[in-house]
């Protein structure tokens, strides 16, 4: 069968924004062998699955069908010093813009687990800011681009020519060994996704985009703190705590914070508590 069962879906859509990137876990999790396991599960799920294209859905190999193994590409991804491979699945790359994994996506997807239980479904469009989900999805919809959004008479809207594919994630990247509801500790998760809209956040509205508050460039906006007062910067309406907004840090008025260095040290305003 294509899916098990459909559970409580809004209740876990709720969960699945609000504890995306919740790092709680028991003690003694073991990060590196639990990616390993997480590895030789998906790659067995690979080999022994295929796309159904005539209804899209993700059916077990019985009469030679491709498996999934040879569609698949792999990203791989190092977090905490261990190292993971979310595969994913291009069915259509998209026609716009990537987003980056501090923006925000208009989504529609369905989330399973490795034995077709269906644990969340949205087959209308949904906002997520890519800061705020499971690590795997703003790892994952940075390799697809969004559609061309095309606007009727009567000022109704639809997309055309959508990122569309599929994410399979290993639980490192998704919610670890804490179990939420219906899915159950260190599992996998599969996620079929249409990207069709990207916006460029700008988390805390202090003028400055938050994919450009990642001063380190690791591609992570949530462990750059100025200021070390443990708000990062892509949330910190102060960046440096001089008391004065980022946003009114802007001398020449030109809507970038970003290129105003007053006293000429090399440090923008907004980032110089001595200026």
């Amino acid at each position: 069968m294509k899916f098990k069962n459909l559970l409580a879906l809004l209740a876990v859509s709720m969960l699945f924004f609000s504890c995306g990137d919740d790092n709680n876990t028991v003690e003694d999790y073991d990060a590196a062998g639990q990616s390993l396991k997480d590895d030789v599960t998906l790659i067995e799920y690979l080999q022994t699955h295929y796309l159904n294209e005539d209804d899209g859905g993700i059916w077990t190999i019985t009469n030679g069908e491709t498996p999934l193994m040879d569609q698949v590409e792999t990203q791989h991804i190092t977090q905490d010093d261990v190292s993971y491979k979310l595969y994913y699945l291009k069915q259509e790359e998209g026609t716009t813009s990537s987003p980056s994994r501090a923006d925000s996506v208009l989504v529609t997807y369905t989330g399973m687990l490795l034995d077709s239980t269906v644990f969340d479904a949205r087959s209308t469009n949904i906002w997520f800011s890519l800061s705020g989900v499971i690590d795997g999805w703003s790892y994952g919809f940075t390799n697809f681009k969004a559609g061309t959004k095309v606007v009727n008479a009567d000022e109704s809207f639809y997309y055309e020519n959508s990122g569309k594919g599929i994410l399979f994630i290993p639980s490192g990247l998704a919610y670890r060994n804490v179990t939420q509801l219906s899915i159950p500790q260190d599992s996998p998760l599969v996620f079929q996704i249409t990207l069709n809209d990207v916006n460029e956040a700008d988390d805390d509205n202090d003028g400055i985009l938050s994919k450009y508050e990642d001063l380190d460039n690791d591609g992570n906006v949530k462990n750059d703190d100025t200021d070390g007062d443990t708000i990062p910067n892509y949330l910190d309406v102060d960046d440096d705590n001089d008391g004065i907004l980022t946003k009114d840090e802007d001398a020449n008025n030109d809507g970038d914070p970003r290129n105003d260095d007053t006293d000429g040290d090399g440090i923008p305003d907004y980032l110089d508590t001595d200026n």
